[in-house]
């Protein structure tokens, strides 16, 4: 009974996902220019801080999920930190040659939160993470590398901070323009913002009100939330952009979540 529960909430969820984002399409697939106009400040200082910081934390996960996703298909504990140490060591490569700020930051992403990973798991047997490392992994996989870099490619957009001063070269989300170098819809950094959303799957059986719950739903939708504005403040997507990538990462989740955990505990 309890199953049936979590599948029809799941389902309700689900719809109630896919109608709010079509609805939001429609209204942004109007009012994108405007409202880009209305917030662009490409010299926010919140918004600068969300596009150089907002992918690092979903880097770390990604790392995370993948060493200890294929580590747990290894019985001994110790051999299931090899994958572990391969990240750190493909981290400090990352440093040494890095180009820029975004391979430095990437390279200690997959340094510092892998060693104390590690450490506070150390003892622990990584399959019982295995469903949900899993389903990070496929979401990576899923969304912003491959849903979101080959639409990217096809779609053409221009970002609002690359218009010509009339604005004459804007296109609304649901009309691609082609292979044209242009590359805001849908948003990278949002995608990989909302890289955290899975975790939630932890909290799920904890009590509504429970402190634990309650604060680490607001860290992981505060985080989404901020790195998808962030983009739009900075003219480096539109909101369409930003929801296209947010509604891709629920859904995924979502239907992640039923096939991983509510099948298997039938």
């Amino acid at each position: 009974m309890f199953e049936s529960f979590k599948q029809s909430f799941t389902a309700k969820l689900l719809l109630i996902i896919v109608i709010v984002w079509a609805i939001l399409a429609i209204i942004f697939g109007f009012t994108d220019l405007e409202l880009s106009k209305a917030v662009v400040d490409e010299n926010s200082a919140w918004g600068i801080f969300g596009r150089d910081y907002g992918e690092v934390p979903g880097y770390a996960l990604i790392a995370i999920a993948l060493a200890t996703f294929l580590g747990s298909f290894n019985d001994n504990l110790n051999l299931q930190k090899i994958p572990a140490y391969i990240s750190i060591i493909v981290g400090i490569f990352f440093i040494i040659f890095a180009s820029g700020k975004t391979d430095f930051y990437t390279g200690w992403s997959l340094i510092v939160p892998m060693i104390f990973y590690i450490i506070f798991t150390w003892n622990k047997d990584w399959k019982s993470y295995r469903n949900l490392a899993g389903i990070v992994s496929l979401l990576a996989i899923i969304n912003p590398l491959t849903f979101v870099q080959i639409v990217k490619i096809f779609w053409g957009r221009v970002r609002f901070r690359d218009l010509t001063p009339g604005f004459t070269d804007y296109t609304p989300w649901f009309l691609p323009q082609g292979i044209t170098g242009n590359r805001s819809f849908p948003s990278g950094h949002t995608a990989m913002g909302w890289m955290f959303l899975p975790l939630l799957i932890m909290l799920i059986d904890r009590k509504t009100m429970d402190y634990i719950k309650i604060s680490f739903s607001f860290l992981i939708f505060g985080w989404g939330i901020f790195v998808g504005l962030s983009r739009i403040v900075i003219g480096a997507h539109y909101a369409s952009d930003v929801l296209f990538s947010t509604g891709m990462a629920s859904v995924i989740t979502i239907l992640l979540y039923e096939k991983l955990y509510v099948k298997e505990e039938e």
